[in-house]
């Protein structure tokens, strides 16, 4: 009798679930290895089993040694591996996607290479921060203007409603300590973000660095998306932070449970599931994950791959 060892491959059609998961989990300075279907931390506390399939990223901090089989486990389950610095500030590498399908790509490469069609998903996405009113005849440079004044404004509000002074946003990515306590935890909250989108972003099958807003970095289109939320979820936890935090507190490390805290219901990874699709125009019911591989013909368009061509052919 034949019995399954492991954890189950995700199925592509099951991406769509990923708000089932917990939002992510920050490990530093200690050994990941695999035990069955979980993988193990290791530190000098002692050992952690953590369920790989329920986890949705692993962000891997300095320190971490991870293991092949860990790797393997991780990559079948379908959650987002993210490599950053210090503190979790600064994001080196990642893992690959699951998702198969180049459909969400293509749909976000023809948006991003037409000025048109970019414009047009940029102004939703501005629209979206603006309800009730009508961006559509405003021009960028109007845009930014508008968002840089709602922002301002939130961190004018947020400064007053804890009682924490506020003179503007000042960071260095070499120097996470160089920051106030605000700024830390803004820094350190976005990281957290930033980590979310790009999760369910490479999961869907899209590309981070085609951005509508954004433009010219490997994460142009996680910044898009994030932005989206800072002033619901990142801006107010930040303050939240600063106004509570001890000289004895690790800000990076509070301020990452709090945004744990606020994503751990899976609602805010549904949310960015829905609006991204609203964005690109992609209908939810659309069959996505189909997972097919043409090669490209300029007069036929598509044509089987894995056939040994005669020329002409």
């Amino acid at each position: 009798m034949n019995e399954q060892v492991g954890a189950k491959k995700t199925e592509l059609q099951e991406l769509p679930r990923i708000g089932d998961r917990v939002s992510f989990i920050y490990i530093e300075h200690a050994k990941i290895n695999r035990q069955d279907s979980a993988i193990t931390v290791t530190d000098k506390q002692g050992i952690v089993r953590i369920p790989a399939a329920m986890v949705g990223v692993l962000i891997l901090g300095p320190g971490t040694d991870i293991s092949h089989r860990a790797v393997e486990l991780i990559g079948d389950t379908g959650t987002s591996m993210v490599w950053v610095g210090e503190r979790g500030v600064r994001h080196y590498a990642h893992g690959r996607a699951l998702a198969h399908s180049t459909r969400f790509l293509e749909k976000q490469a023809s948006l991003v290479s037409n000025t048109r069609t970019r414009l047009s998903v940029a102004r939703r996405m501005y629209q979206m921060r603006f309800p009730g009113e009508d961006v559509s005849k405003l021009t960028m440079q109007q845009l930014r203007g508008r968002e840089g004044a709602r922002i301002r404004h939130i961190y004018r509000q947020q400064s007053k409603l804890h009682n924490v002074p506020w003179d503007g946003r000042e960071y260095n990515p070499d120097d996470f300590l160089a920051g106030n306590a605000v700024n830390q935890a803004l820094s350190a909250g976005n990281v957290c973000l930033y980590g979310i989108v790009y999760s369910i972003a490479v999961a869907l099958g899209l590309s981070p660095g085609l951005g509508f807003v954004h433009t010219g970095h490997d994460q142009s289109f996680i910044y898009d998306i994030a932005d989206l939320y800072k002033a619901e979820i990142t801006i107010p936890i930040a303050f939240e932070i600063a106004e509570e935090y001890t000289e004895e507190d690790d800000i990076g490390r509070l301020t990452r449970q709090r945004v744990r805290d606020a994503f751990v219901d899976g609602k805010i990874m549904t949310q960015i599931v829905k609006d991204i699709q609203y964005l690109l125009e992609v209908k939810a019911e659309e069959e996505m994950y189909i997972d097919t591989i043409n090669l490209w013909d300029d007069k036929e368009k598509l044509v089987k791959h894995g056939v040994s061509y005669k020329e002409g052919e």
